[in-house]
């Protein structure tokens, strides 16, 4: 059974905050992936959320840089997950600004019918604590949300 993962991807751009500093940390950002029955990470491409750069990902938290390929009009983007999803997800991903891998990922539960399965569409940290809503598919196109408040980071 195909499964999903969310992963970090390095880039080589770094973040504008840390340009001043000494050896500034590279950017990463999340994606969602699809692991086939045979554990391999379905090869996807994916554009870095800071400076727009193209990735071929080819493993969990393993990608390259797609040279020559600044951007690519083929990536999927949030208008086209928009049309795949009931109105009412695709309105709620829109009211919280969500990023894209989390479209991918609440497509992939629809297309798969991974019932029961939660996705955090927003968290905030309030004195130690994580506060935020699951996403929870319950099945036949239908979506509710859960606020949750944890100890320590999901």
């Amino acid at each position: 059974m195909m499964d999903g993962i969310k992963h970090l991807i390095e880039c080589q751009c770094i973040l504008p905050q840390y340009k001043k500093i000494k050896d500034p940390p590279y950017h990463k950002f999340v994606v969602f992936s699809i692991v086939d029955d045979v554990d391999n990470v379905l090869e996807k491409f994916a554009q870095c959320n800071n400076c727009g750069i193209v990735h071929r990902v080819f493993d969990i938290c393993r990608s390259e840089i797609a040279t020559g390929h600044e951007s690519l009009s083929s990536l999927p983007t949030k208008e086209d997950f928009s049309l795949m999803l009931p109105s009412s997800v695709a309105d709620i991903l829109n009211s919280y600004d969500c990023e894209l891998y989390i479209w991918e990922q609440v497509s992939f539960i629809l297309n798969h019918e991974k019932v029961n399965e939660k996705i955090v569409i927003t968290k905030d940290e309030i004195k130690g604590k994580v506060q935020g809503k699951f996403l929870t598919y319950i099945g036949n196109n239908r979506f509710n949300i859960e606020p949750f408040v944890a100890d320590t980071e999901l």
